[in-house]
């Protein structure tokens, strides 16, 4: 059986985004959002998620490059001199194995968040992270031991076949999307011990913010069995704090309710929702 869900990161980003979240769920073939408790535009992506019962959404974990949701004094050694959660991903990866501190300030900062999702009184339906950044051993253990606390059931595993994609579109020759396999490997079987649901595989990583419509219908028509996770970063235009550079914001909302997309989706076969429409 084809299982899908169709996700949209950084809801709350901005009003472009939100604005586009909302229009993919309702026009097109979007099911899911997750939404970063933290950001600029948060309080208006809740209140379009109450309008849209329909839509499952979930935490967006920010760990890196973008708005804490504690005081940044809180934060010393997670926190850069812009108030924002710092964007060396590498050398915060080793902060946190070397220094207690650190790894003392991420657990208060990923309970923070959860807490700040609660307050919401949406649903959880999954977990994931601001630049995959839980794919990071020490990340991912925290996200586990305090995310089951708060009543995650489901969190992505970002893996994705090479073979999908050149289906999806023959002749490409698709940049490597994460270099973090082992670690994603080592995510998965964790994630599994701990009961949650896990994507078979994570389509939109190798074209991250380049999800243009024919290749959205292109992976939508070679869907392999299994649970697959879609992930986008839709808006109506760029030009907001916070945006990614180069990503194709525009294009990804309309690949998302392409009449080719609508029909690829339709012509698979696939169940789409979210993953609590998944879980046992």
């Amino acid at each position: 059986m084809k299982r899908l869900v169709v996700t949209a990161d950084d809801f709350g980003l901005s009003l472009a985004v939100n604005e586009a979240v909302e229009q993919a769920h309702r026009e097109g073939i979007l099911t899911a959002a997750s939404l970063m408790v933290g950001a600029p535009a948060a309080a208006d992506a809740v209140a379009r998620a109450r309008r849209l019962p329909s839509l499952r959404v979930g935490l967006h974990l920010v760990l890196v490059e973008a708005w804490p949701t504690l005081p940044a004094a809180d934060l010393p050694d997670l926190v850069g001199p812009d108030g924002l959660i710092r964007s060396d991903m590498g050398r915060l990866g080793l902060d946190l194995a070397l220094k207690a501190p650190a790894r003392r300030q991420l657990a208060a900062e990923i309970k923070a968040q959860f807490e700040a999702y609660r307050a919401t009184g949406l649903a959880l339906d999954h977990v994931n992270a601001h630049k995959h950044f839980h794919v990071h051993p020490l990340i991912a253990g925290a996200v586990l031991s305090i995310g089951l606390r708060y009543g995650m059931r489901a969190i992505r595993v970002p893996r994705e076949p090479r073979a999908v994609l050149r289906a999806a579109e023959p002749g490409a020759d698709p940049k490597a999307a994460l270099d973090s396999a082992p670690w994603a490997a080592l995510l998965a079987v964790r994630a599994r011990q701990a009961g949650l649901l896990i994507p078979d595989r994570t389509l939109g990583l190798a074209w991250s913010g380049a999800m243009t419509p024919e290749r959205v219908a292109g992976l939508l028509a070679h869907l392999p069995d299994g649970l697959t996770e879609l992930y986008t970063h839709p808006a109506t235009g760029g030009g907001f704090p916070g945006e990614a550079p180069g990503y194709a914001y525009a294009a990804e909302r309309d690949a998302l309710v392409a009449p080719a997309s609508l029909a690829a989706l339709a012509a698979s076969g696939a169940i789409s929702g979210g993953f609590s429409d998944f879980a046992a």
